[in-house]
C-alpha cells in the first residue's frame, strides 16, 4: 500500500488530491457535537495543502437516500474544517455538478475544498457496478490523485471508497496507516494477556468478531445491551431488558465454546435497572435500582452493569498486555448509567496494556464523559470497519488502495 509519505516525496504541487474523508460527524441541527472525525483528517489535508496541493476533500454524512438533502449537508463540517486549518475552505454545493467543478477549477496551490455529501448522489451506495462506476468516473474528473483517508468508510464498496481509487494514483493517508498498524498490532504478535471488552445494544453486532476472538483473546468482557441475550442463554431472566431471542442458540453455543478453549468470558454479576429506557433529552433523575443479574425483576430494563460489575471488569483489565475495547457497558447518554461505561475507560486508562478504542459509540463516549484522548493507545474513527477487519474480512477501501 502506498503511502502518503511517498505521495509526498513524489511532489503534489499544483496537482488537484482527492482526499476520501471520513466527515461523518454527529449534528444537532447545524451544530456539530463532536469532531473528532474532522481533526483526524487534519494532518493528511494539511500536510497535502503544505506542499502546494490544490486538495479536494469529500466524504459522507448519515444516510440520505441517494438525493440532496439538507439535513445531511457537509457544509457544517466543511466550516470547521476550515476553523482547524486556520484558513477559509471552499465549499461545492452539489458532489460532481457545476458547483463542484467550478470550485475545483477556482482552487490554487494549497487550497482546500469540500464538496457535498457524497451520498446525495446514488451512484455512491449503488450495488449496480455500472452505475457506482459512473459516478467514480465523474469524481475522478475532479481530482489528478487519490488519497484514501476514510477509515469509518474502508468497509463499504461504494464509488468514492473502492472504484474511484482504481482510475486514479492512488495512497493511504496518515490516519488509514495508523488504522491499519493498529489493528495488526491486535491480529498479529499480540502482547498477552489479551482482552476484549463488548458491549453495545445488539449481540447480533458482535457475533462475527466473537467468533474470530474465541480463538484469539484470553478474555472477553460483556456488557451493555447484548449482554442480556448472553444472562438469559444462561438460564437466567432479563425482565423486560434488550433481548435478541433469536440469537440465543449462537450464543449459547459461544459459552459453550469459551469454556471448551479456556477463554474467560466474563458476564455483569449485578445491573443498574428502571422500568424504561431514559429520556436522553431531558436526563431527568430515574432513580435506579442495582439488582443481581441473575435477578431481574419481570418488569425491569437492565440500563447499566453494576457497581460490582464495574470492579470486576476493572480487574479482569488491571493486568492486560493489549486491551480493544467496542461498545458501551451501558445507556451512557444519561447520567444515571454512564458508570460503567466510566469505569471501563477509566480502566482502560490505568492499565499497563497496549488500549485500542474501537470507534463508534465508544469513542463518543470517552469525549462525552470527559476522558483526555490522549491516556489511550489509539481511539479508532471506524467502528464497523474495526469490527470487519478483526473478523477477518476482506474491506474493500484498503483491498482498493493496494491495487
Amino acid at each position: 500500500m502506498k503511502t502518503i509519505d511517498e505521495l509526498l516525496a513524489e511532489g503534489v504541487a499544483g496537482k488537484r488530491v482527492f482526499v476520501r474523508a471520513d466527515l461523518n460527524v454527529p449534528l444537532d441541527g447545524a451544530t456539530i457535537t463532536d469532531d473528532g472525525r474532522i481533526r483526524a483528517v487534519l494532518p493528511t489535508v494539511k500536510a497535502l495543502a503544505d506542499a502546494g496541493a490544490k486538495v479536494v476533500v469529500a466524504s459522507h454524512l448519515g444516510r440520505p437516500k441517494g438525493a440532496p438533502d439538507p439535513a445531511f449537508s457537509l457544509a457544517s463540517a466543511a466550516a470547521r474544517l476550515g476553523e482547524l486549518l486556520g484558513s477559509a475552505v471552499a465549499f461545492a454545493t452539489d458532489t460532481v455538478g457545476e458547483s463542484a467543478r467550478s470550485t475545483v477549477a477556482g482552487l490554487t496551490d494549497g487550497q482546500v475544498a469540500v464538496i457535498e455529501n457524497l451520498r446525495f448522489n446514488a451512484g455512491e451506495t449503488s450495488k449496480d457496478d455500472a452505475e457506482r462506476g459512473a459516478f467514480a468516473d465523474r469524481l475522478a474528473e475532479l481530482a489528478d490523485l487519490y488519497v484514501g483517508d476514510g477509515f469509518g468508510a474502508v468497509h463499504r464498496k461504494h464509488a468514492s471508497v473502492y472504484d474511484l481509487p482504481a482510475r486514479l494514483p492512488h495512497a493511504a493517508g496518515f490516519l488509514i496507516a495508523t488504522e491499519v498498524g493498529v489493528l495488526k498490532q491486535l491480529t498479529e504478535d499480540v502482547k498477552r494477556p489479551y482482552v476484549v471488552a463488548l458491549g453495545g445494544a445488539k449481540v447480533s453486532d458482535k457475533l462475527a468478531v466473537i467468533d474470530q476472538l474465541l480463538g484469539k483473546a484470553d478474555r472477553i468482557l460483556i456488557g451493555g445491551g447484548m449482554a442480556y441475550t448472553f444472562l438469559k442463554a444462561q438460564g437466567h431472566e432479563v425482565g423486560i431488558s434488550l433481548l435478541q431471542e433469536d440469537q440465543l442458540p449462537a450464543v449459547r453455543e459461544y459459552i459453550e465454546r469459551a469454556e471448551k478453549t479456556g477463554v474467560e468470558l466474563v458476564l455483569p454479576v449485578d445491573v443498574l435497572v428502571s422500568t424504561g429506557f431514559p429520556d436522553l433529552t431531558a436526563k431527568a433523575p430515574t432513580n435506579p435500582t442495582t439488582v443481581t443479574a441473575g435477578a431481574i425483576p419481570g418488569d425491569q430494563m437492565g440500563l447499566d452493569i453494576g457497581p460490582e460489575s464495574r470492579k470486576l471488569y476493572a480487574s479482569k483489565l488491571a493486568d492486560a498486555g493489549t486491551v480493544f475495547w467496542n461498545g458501551p457497558m451501558g445507556v451512557f447518554e444519561h447520567p444515571d448509567y454512564a458508570e460503567g461505561t466510566k469505569a471501563v475507560a477509566q480502566a482502560l486508562i490505568d492499565s499497563p496494556a497496549f488500549t485500542v478504542v474501537g470507534g463508534g459509540d465508544s469513542a463518543a463516549a470517552v469525549r462525552l464523559l470527559g476522558f483526555d484522548e490522549n491516556a489511550f493507545g489509539h481511539i479508532s474513527t471506524g467502528g464497523g470497519a474495526s469490527l470487519e477487519y478483526l473478523e477477518g474480512k476482506t474491506l474493500p477501501g484498503l483491498a482498493a488502495l493496494e491495487g
